[in-house]
């Protein structure tokens, strides 16, 4: 807004009329996103995007999974929310730690039903 010297009251009905014509839409937090035309993005929680990684890449049990740095450049995200991602799938077992600065593996692999 500052840059293009707009209220957010300007803004904000901009992004309602562009979401009536289906380019942008709502994402949490109040903010908005603009939709690429062709773009389908993935609306599942991060955790279960990164769970899906066990069993599109094969990965057995004891495998190393990948780190929060290279997911999060694979996700798009910053590195504390892929962190946060991790921690609940190691809460559910589907990942092991083995301490700080240690490599995750997988501990068990997850079947699409037992997260849906």
């Amino acid at each position: 807004m500052r840059e293009y010297k707009i209220s957010r009251g300007v803004a904000l009905r901009a992004f309602g009329v562009l979401h009536q014509i289906g380019v942008a839409e709502p994402v949490p937090g109040g903010r908005w996103r603009v939709v690429r035309v062709g773009e389908r993005a993935d609306r599942r929680p991060l955790e279960d995007r990164i769970a899906d990684i066990v069993m599109d890449e094969g990965l057995e049990v004891g495998a190393a999974f990948p780190s929060a740095s290279v997911l999060a450049e694979r996700f798009g995200v910053s590195r504390p929310t892929v962190t946060k991602a991790l921690d609940k799938l190691e809460a559910a077992g589907v990942l092991a730690s083995a301490g700080q600065g240690r490599v995750r593996t997988v501990r068990s692999v997850p079947t699409r039903e037992e997260r849906s």
